[in-house]
Parts: structure tokens; sequence; C-alpha cells
């Protein structure tokens, strides 16, 4: 699943010549065999490599703070989200919901790399969830949506309804 999340970062990405991995061990770890030396491991190593041979240091965070959290929610989702159990799915979505509640993004005012690969982390728990389930994590389920429409992003992975649509709630009737 990784190398398919970085071949789809390297097209939003607008890199013209895709790169090639190859995984190590047994939890299919990416490696990027760099022409320049020595290969990339790793796959907050490598997709942050990608940013930078693009030349959008935007994504990886504006500011100094942006950054940490930028990084932090990448570490949050290759040790936390990767390989997580369900009940370890609902920690994560209520953690994520309660930080999102007052946020757009992840990290400052703009999608960053944190966004995309959370993003794509999230996506097969999010497609296993109801969608009464969904709205339970209102934040989750408007940021995710907002993610998954950002034009270039979603190559490999299918769109997910994430609420219902309600014209009306029940004490208006």
């Amino acid at each position: 699943m990784a190398i398919r999340e970085l071949s789809s970062l390297e097209k939003y990405l607008g890199l013209k010549k895709p790169n090639k991995y190859t995984t190590q061990g047994d939890k299919k770890i990416p490696v990027l065999q760099n022409s320049n030396g020595a290969p990339v491991i790793g796959l907050v190593t490598v997709a942050c490599h990608l940013v930078r041979e693009a030349k959008r240091p935007e994504l990886l965070g504006d500011g100094a703070e942006d950054r940490a959290v930028v990084q932090q929610w990448l570490e949050y989702r290759v040790t936390k989200v990767d390989d997580c159990s369900k009940e370890d799915s609902r920690t994560i979505l209520k953690e994520l919901n309660s930080y999102l509640e007052d946020k757009v993004f992840l990290a400052g005012n703009q999608i960053t790399l944190a966004d995309i690969f959370m993003y794509f982390g999230t996506h097969s728990i999010i497609v296993d969830l109801s969608i009464q389930e969904r709205e339970q994590f209102v934040n989750v389920t408007r940021w995710f949506d907002h993610i998954q429409h950002v034009r270039g992003l979603r190559h490999h992975l299918p769109p997910v309804s994430v609420l219902r649509n309600r014209i009306y709630t029940s004490r208006h009737h």
C-alpha cells in the first residue's frame, strides 16, 4: 500500500519521472532507489524527499511550528494508524475528531503532507464505517471529505460517501 501512496503523491506533486521503489522487511518498508546515491528508506522519509524534489516546501509546513506538527502527524500515521486494530481505530477517530474540532487542516491553514498521508492512512478505517458511525465523527468526516476532493490526490483510492444529506433534523419537524 505504501508504494501506491508514494506513486499517488508523485502524481499529485506533478513529478514527471516516476521513481523506482522496492520494499524491505516483513512490514514492507518502502525504499526509493535513488539514482544520485544511497537509497531513501521509510514512508515518511521518502514522502518528504519527494516533496522537496517537487519544490513544494509548503507541504511540509510554513513555519517551524507547522513543520513540527506535520512531522508529528506523519509519525502518528506510521506508529498508530498503520496496522491498527478495530478497537485502536475508534481511539484514533476520537483523537482525530477532537483535534479537528476547530481546524480545517492538521497543520496550518493549507493542506500539508500530514493531511495527505493521514487521509491515505484513514481511508480504510472510514470505508469500514457505516454512515451512522461516520456521523459520530463529524469533524473527521468533514476533514476527510475535504481532503478526498483535493484535485489530483485520490488516484488509487475510491471516493467515500461520508455524510447523509439531511435537510432538516428531527427537532425542526
